[in-house]
């Protein structure tokens, strides 16, 4: 499968956890620039800046400092210039009543990061993949939550 080369924005305020994704992404077969910001208010700030080409996607961690994912999804979501952005959620913590209003709020899909590399990767790349087929358009709730889809583990 010969897909284009996918730019990729990570928000994420954990330096292990760009660390993670970052090694990741190296050890997928798909084409990818990433560009990490590590607050909320950089995000804003690299995303509303007019000299700048949106991302073809954007893993948006919720606790972040200065601003939080919350925030910054709304921003998005109401920008003319943004809204069509997709965004993915990317979480440790997980509580139903979070995930279901960030999909009332626009957000593509939610994933709860796991612990283990071998996951985080396999995750990642099940995401990539749903980006790189152009099917990230609005998920219905059941699908909302991405899981790794060998295992049946629902959170």
């Amino acid at each position: 499968m010969n897909l284009k080369k996918l730019n990729i924005l990570l928000a994420d305020d954990d330096i292990d956890d760009c660390e993670f994704f970052k090694e990741a992404l190296e050890e997928l077969m798909i084409s990818t620039d990433l560009t990490s910001v590590h607050d909320g208010e950089q995000l804003m700030q690299l995303l509303t800046n007019e000299t700048n080409e949106l991302p073809d996607i954007l893993f948006l961690d919720l606790n972040m400092p200065r601003k939080n994912g919350f925030e910054c999804l709304t921003e998005i979501k109401l920008s003319k210039k943004l809204q069509e952005l997709p965004v993915i959620i990317f979480s440790t913590s997980f509580e139903q009543e979070v995930v279901n209003l960030l999909f009332k709020n626009g957000a593509q899909h939610f994933i709860r990061k796991p612990s283990e590399f071998s996951q985080f990767k396999k995750i990642i790349q099940q995401s990539l993949t749903i980006i790189a087929q152009g099917t990230i358009s609005q998920t219905t709730q059941e699908n909302f939550v991405l899981t790794i889809q060998n295992s049946r583990n629902t959170a």
